[in-house]
């Protein structure tokens, strides 16, 4: 469902071809990794409970008649700390910039909170035209959304206000069909069975990723990545998959090893499970984990996950 709104683009011309770039952007743990999933009907982004999980600026690709809406999911906007941290909000606002449209997803349940009001404040002096979307609805009182899309409305003024919800589906269909009416007309820049610009190798590391959070995400802290060290295709047309996750301290290295190892061993194995589901083909993957306690100083891992090095 939307909150009434101003026109947000001309109905779209049967057999015109549009393609654009939308930029989600918003507060960690809004929902924006699981709307970008919905939009595009299948998993392109990792997900999990715990915020800040997105890095990387992955693009979903989501077709809707002649329309083809790139969709960058970027890092949850929040106040840097670490060099990570400086990396992930460059990436976030860089997705942003030239956008054919801002999309500013909030957790609608959450409501209007620091972060929020000053994302709002920095959206207001862009050019890009921007909408917003209420997420959450779904577990959200009415007066309390209403009152929400009251107060954006006034504050940043967007084309469109709408309220969906993620997880359940409720309203994406409208946004959809919004979006694709709103891209400019041009040519599809992918083609039309591609989901997804990641590449297989980044694929793999954010999906054992996202079951590093979804196993460990109250004992482990954000010190650790994975780095995708080998990506070997054989010849039986199976994947060979090895990677490495780093983590600060020996500590942190026994959590994510477990007893005997059997939590890296159910971390691997669900893991795999997923990236064959994902990859249609069978896959071996290796995991092993290494104490680096500067891994955020390493410039060759962050060209790796996506990210460009910020001083």
């Amino acid at each position: 469902m939307t909150a009434p709104h101003a026109e947000a683009g001309a109905p779209e011309q049967p057999g015109a071809e549009r393609c654009g770039l939308v930029a989600v952007v918003g507060a960690p743990n809004a929902g924006k990794s699981t709307l970008v999933n919905a939009l595009v009907g299948q998993k392109v982004a990792i997900v999990s409970p715990k915020a800040q999980t997105t890095r990387v600026r992955l693009m979903g690709i989501a077709i809707e008649g002649s329309s083809q809406i790139l969709l960058v999911d970027t890092p949850g906007i929040f106040d840097p700390r670490r060099r990570l941290d400086r990396a992930m909000v460059a990436a976030a606002w860089g997705g942003a910039t030239d956008a054919d449209l801002i999309a500013l997803v909030i957790d609608a349940k959450a409501g209007m909170k620091a972060k929020i009001e000053t994302l709002v404040e920095t959206l207001k002096d862009r050019r890009e035209p921007r909408i917003v979307i209420l997420n959450k609805v779904d577990v959200t009182p009415k007066e309390k959304l209403l009152e929400l899309a009251v107060q954006l409305q006034q504050a940043l003024d967007p084309e469109a206000i709408f309220m969906v919800s993620a997880a359940t589906g409720d309203g994406i269909a409208d946004l959809k069909a919004t979006l694709a009416a709103r891209m400019p007309e041009g040519p599809w820049h992918f083609p039309e069975d591609q989901v997804s610009d990641a590449t297989d190798r980044m694929l793999a590391a954010e999906v054992t990723r996202e079951q590093l959070y979804l196993q460990l995400h109250a004992e482990l802290p954000y010190d650790s990545a994975v780095e995708t060290e080998k990506y070997e295709e054989r010849k039986d047309g199976s994947v060979a998959i090895h990677q490495q996750i780093l983590v600060a301290r020996d500590t942190q290295r026994a959590i994510v090893l477990g007893k005997r190892g059997a939590r890296l061993k159910e971390i691997g194995s669900r893991a795999r499970a997923e990236l064959a589901e994902l990859l249609g083909r069978k896959v071996h993957l290796f995991l092993h984990v290494k104490v680096k306690p500067d891994w955020e100083e390493d410039r060759g891992l962050y060209k790796e996950i996506g990210l460009d090095w910020v001083d």
